[in-house]
């Protein structure tokens, strides 16, 4: 079953409080609770996370103060929206592209909800870079935003440097950015961030803490920067 079927109305009744509990209330009459601030409700995992990525996807949209046809086609595709959700789903990126609301209220707002779960984090901050990529090339502007909501989430600059470095092609990447070590760690303890870095961004996992299925190619790329990384490595410190 899509997770966006019916993402709006399945919503009513949960208390979703806080910035996103403000703007489905807009959208549907107030019927969400306003007065709480995160999510504490039954909600499906996957609709927190898909509602997650309309929003910052608007927000990023106009982050260098236009929205191209390629960035709109790329929150699209990337999200994997059927053509029969688009009006729904459209409602929420409107609104939140409209509003007067920031970024930074939705990204704090996340962060508690995936506390602990930095991997979910990091695949929200890897989607983000795909749909700033869409029009072909990344505005300093929207470099900026994803970064400062990459520090709202918690993550540290190598955590983000490794999201960075794992988009490029293998041939371009540098091994030791994507595992998050350096030159002169030795390769027992790169082996142990490799390990780590697999299992927590292996797409199993990842569907298990509430990642959709329709986004999880981004994972799987990731997961083959990593084992390239670690192929690369190894190459390196044999010589």
């Amino acid at each position: 079953m899509s997770i966006w079927g019916s993402l709006i109305g399945g919503m009513i009744g949960f208390s979703l409080g806080g910035p996103f509990g403000m703007l489905l209330g807009s959208l549907i009459g107030g019927k969400v609770s306003r007065s709480r601030s995160s999510f504490k409700s039954f909600a499906q995992p996957q609709q927190v996370f898909a509602l997650a990525l309309i929003v910052l996807s608007a927000k990023l949209s106009k982050a260098d103060g236009q929205v191209s046809k390629e960035e709109l086609i790329a929150v699209k595709d990337k999200l994997k929206i059927p053509e029969h959700e688009l009006d729904q789903v459209g409602k929420i990126f409107n609104k939140a592209k409209e509003e007067s609301t920031g970024y930074e209220p939705y990204a704090k707002q996340i962060a508690r909800i995936y506390q602990g779960n930095i991997n979910v984090l990091e695949e929200v901050i890897n989607i983000l870079f795909y749909i700033a990529e869409a029009d072909g090339n990344i505005s300093d502007q929207e470099f900026r935003m994803i970064q400062h909501v990459s520090q709202l989430f918690g993550l540290s600059d190598a955590q983000f440097n490794g999201i960075v470095e794992g988009r490029k092609s293998s041939d371009k990447l540098n091994p030791y950015v994507v595992l998050e070590s350096k030159p002169d760690d030795n390769l027992t303890d790169i082996r142990k961030r490799y390990l780590k870095l697999s299992k927590e961004h292996h797409p199993d996992l990842l569907l298990s803490k509430g990642v959709p299925q329709e986004v999880i190619e981004e994972s799987k790329k990731k997961m083959r920067a990593i084992n390239s990384a670690w192929d690369q490595i190894q190459k390196l410190k044999s010589n």
